[in-house]
């Protein structure tokens, strides 16, 4: 009894397979390229985060194309879904992500695919509207800067150089407004991002030099803060 299970299992591994429809898959496909689209806009247009935005952006369609084409593939088979796990459990995925912003686009983004690689256009569409909807508003009622809107980094060559509490009083004498963005301590040197609002240049020049005379030898960089 317990051979005739296990050769009905087997049998249910080789045999079991879904019908994947080639038009209802293209249909998904181009639905997810113009929320995919709509996407990297919305991230290049709403997103704060320091990284270059249009070329991270321009990942988001991909990535959600994977996605869908692999969740397509595998409910056509158990075999297959069982076969994922298993790749997934030796490979390791690396990627230079540093703010939490970058990451939730990442899972929207593979939000997408999923949803539309089991085939719910409608759960698809409705939870990509309610986010997009949420983050554009978000946006308009962000308060702006009244000022020039910059981002300033300072990178120290050496660990442990830059006191974090005296570097954000520096900032907070010379800026009207500051928020800090980034901090990272690695064993190449030190780093620290804000973005601030500057009413003039004198105030970035009366900021570099005293930053210069606390601390010498670190590097000092303003960006404006272009949302494109």
């Amino acid at each position: 009894m317990q051979t005739d299970n296990w050769g009905m299992f087997q049998k249910f591994l080789i045999s079991e397979n879904a019908n994947i429809s080639v038009t209802d898959f293209l249909i998904n496909a181009l639905i997810l390229v113009i929320l995919g689209l709509l996407l990297e806009l919305t991230y290049r247009k709403c997103g704060t985060s320091l990284s270059n935005r249009k070329g991270f952006g321009a990942s988001f369609i991909l990535l959600s194309m994977t996605t869908m084409i692999i969740i397509v593939t595998v409910k056509s088979s158990f075999a297959l879904s069982l076969g994922l796990i298993g790749a997934l459990s030796i490979v390791r995925f690396r990627a230079a992500i540093k703010e939490p912003e970058e990451l939730v686009y990442l899972f929207i983004a593979i939000s997408v695919g999923l949803v539309l690689g089991a085939d719910q256009r409608i759960i698809a569409l409705l939870g990509f509207v309610v986010i997009m909807a949420i983050v554009w508003v978000r946006f308009f009622t962000r308060k702006p800067l009244s000022h020039q809107n910059l981002f300033l980094t300072v990178e120290s060559p050496e660990v442990g150089k830059l006191d974090l509490s005296t570097l954000i009083k520096i900032v907070d004498k010379h800026f009207s407004a500051a928020e800090l963005k980034r901090y990272d301590e690695s064993p190449g040197g030190m780093q620290v991002s804000f973005l601030i609002e500057a009413k003039n240049p004198e105030k970035l020049q009366a900021f570099h030099d005293e930053l210069k005379v606390q601390y010498s030898g670190v590097h000092i960089s303003f960006l404006e803060n272009i949302s494109v």
